[in-house]
């Protein structure tokens, strides 16, 4: 009897582990197929994990980059802990009339209320272009969002923000602003101070996230080809290592040719991050169009994927993802 006992638990934790490696792809977005630049957040209310997203209209014909204009902001809930994914919709941000683009937004949570920074560009262009400005909402349950109005910061036309509170407990965010990384600071998530100097100057690279994992101080940033990765002791001088991280696919469907645009979810001792990739692009950039001057729909779609990380020697790695990536995310 004992030995049924025993026998029957060991399957069930069996299964439990089992049941715990992540789905690939992660998420497809079932509207679009276009999810991007995603933002992972613990829902406090609903007691469930969102991502948001850039929903990207990749199963719109137009021409050239019109996909990636006109964008909404996507939800992805989840309910078992980041294995699963499914969508709920999307972000009401709408604060003047108009078809408008948004993209890539960051949340923190402070003080009872969440805090969006997210790109807005005024209308829908065929091609790049437009003015960026960086907006910011709050919201007590990520459904419904307080427009507060332009961030002000030193520079102007900047996307990808980035968020991480500093031991004093003031704040700091990362941008880009023309492929470099710049940063300034604020006491209360409102009034922001910077410099004209950037943060990071190796490199040209865009969706930069900061956060701290076992004892130091982490940027990543996509370079188009994985993501770079830079260490710091003190949030301030950042010391590249020498190999960037998801620069190459994993046999995990979707999982290819790189990871682009990430979030890194912290959980103790354990860290995730969430990418976004082009499965049937040769190379993330690589786009040939047709003879509409529309770039065809197989790479135009993209889908998110997920990795745990790890500290090894001192560097930052991507533990193998091509057996599956076993996730557990912790309620904050």
């Amino acid at each position: 009897m004992k030995r049924l006992f025993f026998a029957f638990f060991a399957m069930f934790f069996a299964f439990e582990a089992f049941a715990q490696i992540a789905d690939a792809p992660l998420f497809r977005d079932p509207v679009t197929d276009g999810a991007a630049d995603p933002c992972v957040i613990y829902n406090r209310g609903e007691k469930t994990w969102w991502i948001l997203y850039t929903q990207r209209r990749a199963n719109c014909e137009a021409a050239d980059v019109a996909y990636c204009y006109g964008n909404k902001i996507g939800i992805a809930c989840s309910e078992d802990k980041g294995r699963s994914w499914y969508y709920r919709g999307t972000l009401d941000l709408d604060f003047e009339p108009g078809e408008n683009t948004f993209w890539a937004p960051d949340v923190v949570y402070h003080d009872g209320t969440y805090h969006m920074f997210v790109v807005f560009i005024r209308g829908t262009r065929n091609h790049w272009g437009g003015k960026a400005t960086l907006m910011h909402y709050t919201s007590k349950d990520l459904w419904h969002w307080d427009w507060k109005g332009p961030v002000k910061l030193p520079k102007e036309d900047v996307i990808d923000p980035t968020l991480l509170r500093l031991p004093d407990g003031s704040w700091r965010m990362w941008y880009k602003y023309q492929s470099r990384s710049y940063c300034a600071d604020s006491q209360d998530l409102e009034n922001w101070i910077g410099n004209d100097e950037a943060a990071v100057t190796d490199s040209s690279q865009e969706g930069a996230k900061a956060f701290r994992f076992k004892g130091s101080y982490w940027l990543i940033a996509d370079e188009w080809q994985g993501m770079a990765v830079y260490k710091s002791s003190d949030f301030t001088h950042w010391n590249r290592q020498q190999n960037r991280i998801l620069a190459d696919a994993s046999t995990r469907p979707e999982d290819g040719p790189s990871g682009a645009h990430g979030d890194v979810v912290v959980c103790g001792d354990e860290a995730y991050i969430f990418y976004f990739t082009h499965p049937e692009r040769k190379k993330h950039t690589e786009v040939e169009m047709d003879e509409r001057g529309n770039i065809p729909y197989g790479q135009r779609r993209s889908s998110l994927q997920v990795a745990k990380l790890d500290v090894v020697d001192g560097e930052l790695v991507v533990q193998d993802r091509n057996e599956g990536v076993r996730i557990s995310l912790e309620a904050e």
